[in-house]
């Protein structure tokens, strides 16, 4: 059996436009990919992949799903056969075996762990927003800093009160252990009592690609030598600090639409270039890059620029940077800002515009940004051992691309720039990769096991209750961790999911189709409030039925044009020779644009949701009274028929009043 934790690895590693690719000719079109359904004949493409969501779908077969779904249809593999040809493909070492009572406790826990972050992230928010000390301190800290409201609430900032226990203490009396504040390092235990570990300090939280809460940053604001400037929380079983990247949960869609990703050093640097309108940036959390880093970049796109400060430090992290990037396939561009400069500060003192000119005039190749700084030396020139030693740095990172037809250019370019001959920098790249090849490890990882079992995707409605108990799991699919603010006075907002399963459980109502009635099944082993995303949830679930049904109810057919979702103020953006006083006005006018559209898709999602609940629960108390009729003609004396029969006439003209429909008798 394959653990948990490691079909989540296989499921965030594996990209579904690279396994589809191996496997499907893809050309691109807006954000998706598009080519030939290899599912049935086809000569007009039909089949799309999209990114962004992780999914395929087929529009003329109706085939959809994820990367496991894909090979278990393509190879037809059983499921854990699917996960073992992906984890294969991607380097993932398998240990199969039974889990045991110890091992599902640690699945346990790791749920626990996310559930106590969750409640540190509100806490700390809340303190940020509403208590004096949040607000005189840390709020007033980031608004000097110049970040926006805005961009506070959207990263989920707060601050921790210079109260040695205050978190603590509101932690246990809200029932978490001391064994997951402990494990998740926000709080320090020790023999006479115990300590907030962020105590005085801002608040950072870190998330996952899911958006769930892994970990936190704590910047102290106060002068202390004795202190660090930055409190990060310790390494733990939900947190691998190689593995995460600060605002990667923000900034995917944007990368994959921009088809671009930017890399920067610190959090504030991520904050300030997104306020400038550069939302498609990520920072390394003030760590040095990783491989777990670059992979989860390499999920959304191939191409990355890497900005970091002109010192020596910084220069030093760009020249590692750039051999991990370019082993790991990516298409690397260099920045470096000006003296004095760092992202944060150069976002905070230009508007986006100034931001993308300055990087799109003054990015370069790594080769040119190597050789600029490494010739920046005047006695090179006159040293030939020195410019034998940068020869071979800049060679070293051209070995290490894959891309024979990208490497012959590299080489072109060098032998260009270094005046060295072509056949010398080939022979000397050969050397390298023969190096590494003999350093590397040959084993192969054992093949494929045979047993194929082919799974069947038909899925066909058969009456009104089912295409109404389909358009409720389309709300909870789609919108389900989104939060549902109920007319009702003094009631607290719940998410979608979970007002769909309270309205479902209060009325004791079950859906009749079986595999809709997995859905709520599924509900009821999950915490319905719990951080997730239920569309990634259900896509990728172990059974291949709700995840085919899941695809199908998050994919849309047509993909629309740009041109038809621009505003009128979006084309007056685009326009040339604007002054800067109007670009600001026509921003700020674009601002609550954006917040008027969420207003209004808001009304009309919950007054949709709320409509399909209304409706569904109609037809049953009809179907029931046209049952009541029916016994009525065989028992017209039945006392206990005629009380229910007036319960429920009168329950369907109350859900009729809220329905605003009118009963034709």
């Amino acid at each position: 059996m394959i653990d948990s934790q490691t079909i989540s690895l296989i499921l965030e590693t594996a990209r579904i436009e690279e396994v589809v690719s191996d496997f499907v000719s893809l050309k691109k079109r807006g954000t998706n990919l598009i080519g030939l359904c290899p599912f049935h004949n086809e000569k007009t493409p039909s089949f799309i992949v999209s990114p962004a969501k992780g999914i395929f779908k087929c529009f003329g077969c109706g085939k959809g799903g994820n990367s496991v779904q894909f090979v278990m249809e393509h190879e037809q593999l059983s499921y854990p056969d699917a996960l073992r040809f992906l984890a294969k493909k991607y380097h993932i070492e398998i240990q199969e075996r039974e889990i045991s009572n110890e091992e599902q406790q640690q699945q346990d826990d790791r749920e626990s762990m996310f559930a106590v972050n969750k409640f540190a992230q509100e806490y700390f928010s809340t303190n940020l927003h509403q208590h004096a000390e949040g607000v005189a301190v840390g709020k007033s800290y980031f608004f000097e800093r110049g970040f926006r409201e805005d961009v506070i609430k959207k990263f989920q900032l707060g601050y921790c009160l210079d109260n040695k226990t205050a978190f603590t203490q509101e932690a246990l009396k809200n029932g978490y252990k001391k064994e997951f504040l402990e494990r998740t390092g926000l709080s320090v235990f020790y023999e006479n009592g115990y300590s907030d570990r962020f105590r005085g300090r801002v608040i950072f939280p870190v998330h996952t690609l899911t958006g769930k809460v892994v970990a936190f940053g704590g910047r102290i604001l106060q002068k202390d030598k004795d202190k660090a400037k930055y409190v990060n929380s310790p390494e733990s079983d939900i947190y691998h600090k190689s593995e995460e990247l600060y605002g990667m949960f923000f900034a995917k869609n944007a990368i994959v639409k921009q088809n671009r990703c930017f890399l920067v050093e610190g959090y504030a640097d991520v904050l300030s270039m997104y306020q400038a309108g550069v939302e498609n940036v990520v920072a390394s959390s003030g760590t040095s890059l990783t491989l777990g880093q670059i992979q989860k970049i390499k999920r959304f796109t191939d191409n990355i620029t890497v900005i970091y400060d002109g010192d020596a430090a910084g220069i030093k992290a760009s020249f590692r940077a750039i051999d991990l990037l370019l082993e790991a396939g990516m298409n690397v561009k260099m920045l470096l800002l000006p003296e004095g400069e760092d992202p944060d500060s150069y976002a905070q003192s230009h508007n986006a515009d100034e931001v993308m000119t300055f990087i799109n005039e003054n990015q370069k190749d790594f080769i040119h940004f190597k050789a600029s700084l490494l010739m920046s030396d005047k006695t090179m020139k006159n040293d030939p051992l020195k410019k034998v030693e940068i020869v071979n740095e800049i060679v070293r990172s051209i070995a290490l691309i894959s891309n024979k037809i990208l490497l012959n250019e590299y080489v072109k370019e060098c032998a260009r720039l270094l005046d060295v001959k072509e056949e010398t920098l080939y022979n000397e790249i050969n050397r390298k990769k023969r190096k590494t090849f003999d350093e590397k490890n040959k084993t192969q990882l054992a093949t494929q096991q045979e047993a194929k079992t082919p799974i069947s995707y038909i899925y066909a409605l058969t009456s009104d209750f089912e295409k109404q108990e389909l358009a409720i799991l389309y709300f909870l699919v789609r919108y389900g961790e989104r939060k549902y603010h109920s007319l009702e006075q003094d009631a607290q907002p719940l998410t979608i999911a979970s007002y769909i399963y309270n309205e479902l459980k209060n009325d004791n109502i079950a859906f009749r189709n079986p595999l809709h009635q997995q859905f709520l099944t599924e509900l009821e082993k999950m915490s319905v409030e719990q951080d997730v995303k239920f569309s990634r949830y259900f896509v990728n679930h172990q059974n291949p039925q709700i995840a085919q049904l899941s695809v199908e109810l998050i994919t849309d057919k047509y993909e629309v044009s740009k041109r038809f979702t621009q505003s009128v103020l979006d084309l007056q953006l685009e326009k040339e020779g604007l002054s800067a006083e109007e670009k600001q006005v026509l921003q700020e006018r674009k601002k609550v644009e954006v917040q008027e559209q969420e207003f209004h898709f808001e009304n009309w999602l919950f007054d949709s949701v709320y409509k399909s609940l209304m409706e569904y629960k109609k037809n049953i108390v009809a179907e029931r009274i046209k049952e009541i009729r029916s016994e009525m003609k065989e028992n017209p004396d039945s006392l206990s028929l005629l009380q229910e029969f007036d319960r429920l006439s009168h329950l369907q003209r109350e859900l009729t009043k809220l329905l605003g429909q009118i009963i034709i008798r």
